[in-house]
């Protein structure tokens, strides 16, 4: 493409995965991240330190950058379920749901992202009505804030092994979230196509009335294999699935698609991490580099 990729969608990183929390201070690389003029959005999770969450709001409010909230450790760490059969345990997650959408709030976040939780196929129909009632009543909270509210789509039987789950139960319930609610999106990322034995243009075609934010990066799909599952390994990992060819693959359905919207770009973010050996940096060049390359590959606009 001769146009910048910046001119159709807000590239982005996810913060907690480029760099993790166990390695990587948080306002450090809050800094490191704003003084890249290469991302136009970036996606952070919970902060519980009160004078570190202040300081980061600064940062981001300085950046100029699209921020968005993701939930994702807040409901994996402590194992909440938003489709839990148990009515109590449901109402935690929707709790800690209604959290989140308050701190996104103060960050200056417009967008949360969340994931359904583990289920059972005995009681996968109760599950998914449990799943609706939590993502209406964030809804309605979103609603008065000026938030919209997304459900990523994992996999259903490999790792996270979520409800949602493959992509035609994701338009299924995108669709009655729809009925509802217009805060409601779907997050659809690269990385877990192949999770979901799944490809670019099956997802994005059942799913483009509903997709409002977008995630790229990799996968390990080969039991026995380092990396297996949905840890997001950079490109060209070894035994990995996606590489340029598959980035691209993913931009040419996007833009046969008709999301290359430069009136209202998508976010459209990096979910990598480096690997325990690797440094950070190098894995984020590495994913630039690879942007870039299927950016140049995509064929232009007639």
């Amino acid at each position: 493409m001769k146009d910048s990729i910046h001119k159709y969608f807000k590239v982005g990183v996810v913060q907690w995965m480029i760099h993790p929390p166990a390695r990587y201070e948080l306002l450090e690389s809050l800094k490191n991240l704003a003084c890249d003029d290469f991302f136009d959005a970036i996606e952070i999770g919970q902060i519980k330190d009160d004078k570190t969450r202040e300081s980061a709001k600064q940062i981001l409010a300085d950046s100029h950058m699209k921020v968005c909230y993701g939930v994702h450790t807040r409901i994996l760490g402590p194992k909440l379920n938003p489709n839990h059969i148990d009515e109590a345990e449901r109402q935690k997650a929707e709790k800690t749901l209604m959290e989140s959408v308050d701190e996104a709030e103060y960050l200056g976040a417009k967008e949360i992202t969340f994931l359904a939780g583990k289920w059972e196929e005995a009681t996968k129909d109760q599950a998914y009505a449990q799943l609706l009632k939590t993502t209406r009543n964030v809804c309605d909270y979103a609603k008065t804030k000026d938030i919209t509210v997304e459900l990523e789509v994992f996999d259903f039987d490999m790792d996270k092994a979520v409800l949602i789950g493959p992509a035609p139960l994701a338009a299924k319930i995108a669709a009655d979230m729809r009925t509802t609610h217009s805060n409601f999106g779907i997050c659809v990322d690269l990385s877990h196509f192949p999770t979901t034995y799944e490809n670019s243009r099956f997802v994005i075609q059942m799913l483009r009335p509903y997709i409002t934010h977008l995630h790229f990066g990799n996968a390990v799909i080969k039991e026995g294999c380092d990396g297996y599952g949905d840890v997001h390994p950079c490109f060209g990992y070894p035994n990995s699935a996606n590489d340029t060819d598959e980035l691209l693959d993913f931009l040419r359905v996007l833009k046969d698609e008709g999301f290359f919207r430069a009136e209202n770009p998508l976010v459209f973010s990096m979910e990598v991490a480096p690997r325990p050996e690797q440094d950070a940096g190098i894995i984020m060049a590495n994913t630039k580099r690879t942007l870039k390359r299927a950016w140049a590959l995509l064929e232009d606009y007639n």
